[in-house]
């Protein structure tokens, strides 16, 4: 019944928004999605004692964290992660490795110190650690976000590039740094931050790139394209899963098992037209990829079924926005200055900050890990913890999702003027 529910969603605003509001395919998705489900929640109010109410509760209590950790998130993220270019993923290694590491870093702890400032100014019941833990919820960019938006809106490949592979890569950051900071709240003793990296990154990169190996060679015995798919399927899911159990990073996992089978299918890249020449393998991918992010996006949307709202809402989200700008673009900041001169795009520092603070989307990840909070924060602190996360999630993907175009834009043409005024003044010193 819900698959059923959710298909309807997914076909019925796709139609719609093709047919006469022409959005982005996602972000319409996302909308509508929250729309149609206010109205739900409108009919339940008034209607509290009818079998639509009863529908809204159960859809409200769907068990999202679950499905998206459990379920459907390695396959987006292999399916993301097999489409880098690695030739540009090489060139542009060192600002990816600051963004992904240390701007995740910073913006979480930059965020959690001025969340702080601001419970302490409304004597909202949160103390520093469970602030910054907010800010490892917030902060990472989601790779699902990036890659189902960014990729469509005419970004420039080596500056897209890098917006998805920070995002791709960010979130075992973001992850680990979480996991970190609710040991520091719930006393568990799990270690220190950099045993925890070393744990959850390296074990990670070991076990996808070892399982990776050995079926990549399986796959080079086959000549069947259908059995190409289902030996990336297993690498994946299997991956996944042996990480989960001995605690490493699943998400990083799924991310270099989707990049080792892009690099070694470029190998055997010959091949492979013989053996698939109608390209089942990328076309399964890519339709699978499209599936699961429409799914989630109506899932997000739906998600507000079941949401509390807190009695300090209208402090905590306008003051969470503007934290998450500014931290952002703090972090982005300092790692960019250690990137040194040359940065991607060519664009100037100012440039660089503004493009990657507002297209710094955020998505399901962030939600799930709001949610996991449940377990051990008090109930009003979680209430804050969904909605600023839920909040946080919508203004990324709708206002910045629906300007990041026309940002990208005006930096292109402020750099075009830039360029030519240098050029013109090198001239005429000449």
């Amino acid at each position: 019944m819900f698959l059923i529910i959710i298909l309807a969603y997914i076909v019925v605003i796709g139609t719609l928004n093709e047919r006469v509001f022409r959005l982005q395919s996602d972000i319409a998705l996302i909308f509508f999605s929250l729309l149609l489900s206010l109205i739900l929640l409108a009919v339940k109010l008034l209607f509290p004692d009818t079998n639509v109410s009863l529908l809204v509760g159960k859809l409200g209590d769907f068990g999202f964290r679950e499905y998206l950790m459990d379920g459907m998130l390695c396959f987006m993220l292999f399916a993301g992660a097999s489409k880098v270019n690695m030739g540009k993923f090489k060139k542009n290694l060192r600002p990816i490795s600051l963004l992904a590491l240390l701007t995740t870093l910073l913006s979480s702890f930059l965020y959690g110190a001025l969340f702080y400032c601001v419970a302490a100014m409304f004597h909202i019941p949160m103390d520093f650690w469970t602030c910054v833990l907010l800010g490892c919820v917030v902060s990472p960019t989601d790779p699902i976000a990036a890659t189902g938006i960014l990729n469509k809106i005419g970004l420039s490949k080596n500056v897209c590039s890098v917006i998805e592979n920070e995002s791709l890569f960010n979130d075992g950051t973001g992850v680990t740094l979480f996991i970190f900071v609710r040991s520091l709240i719930v006393h568990s003793g799990d270690g220190n931050f950099a045993v925890l990296m070393i744990k959850e990154i390296g074990g990670a990169v070991a076990v996808a790139l070892g399982v990776s190996y050995v079926l990549f060679r399986l796959m080079k015995l086959t000549r069947n394209p259908v059995r190409y798919i289902l030996i990336s399927l297993l690498d994946v899911s299997s991956v996944y899963v042996i990480c989960e159990h001995f605690g490493f990073s699943g998400v990083i996992a799924s991310v270099v098992c989707g990049m080792y089978f892009s690099y070694a299918m470029g190998g055997i890249k010959r091949n492979a037209a013989v053996i698939d020449p109608e390209n089942f393998y990328g076309d399964f991918w890519e339709i699978l990829e499209n599936i699961l992010n429409s799914i989630l996006f109506v899932m997000i949307g739906l998600l507000v079924l079941d949401m509390k709202l807190s009695v300090f809402t209208a402090v905590v989200i306008p003051a969470g926005l503007l934290i998450l700008v500014f931290s952002r673009g703090a972090g982005v900041l300092v790692s960019t200055i250690l990137t040194g001169k040359k940065i991607p795009g060519n664009y100037d520092l100012g440039e660089f900050v503004v493009l990657m603070t507002w297209s710094a989307l955020k998505g399901g990840l962030s939600m799930a890990l709001a949610l996991e909070t449940a377990e051990y924060l008090p109930p009003e602190v979680y209430v804050i913890f969904t909605n600023v996360a839920y909040v946080t999630i919508f203004f990324t993907v709708l206002v910045q999702g629906l300007t990041v175009k026309r940002v990208y834009f005006a930096l292109e043409k402020h750099k075009a003027n830039r360029l030519s005024k240098r050029k013109i003044s090198e001239g005429e010193k000449a």
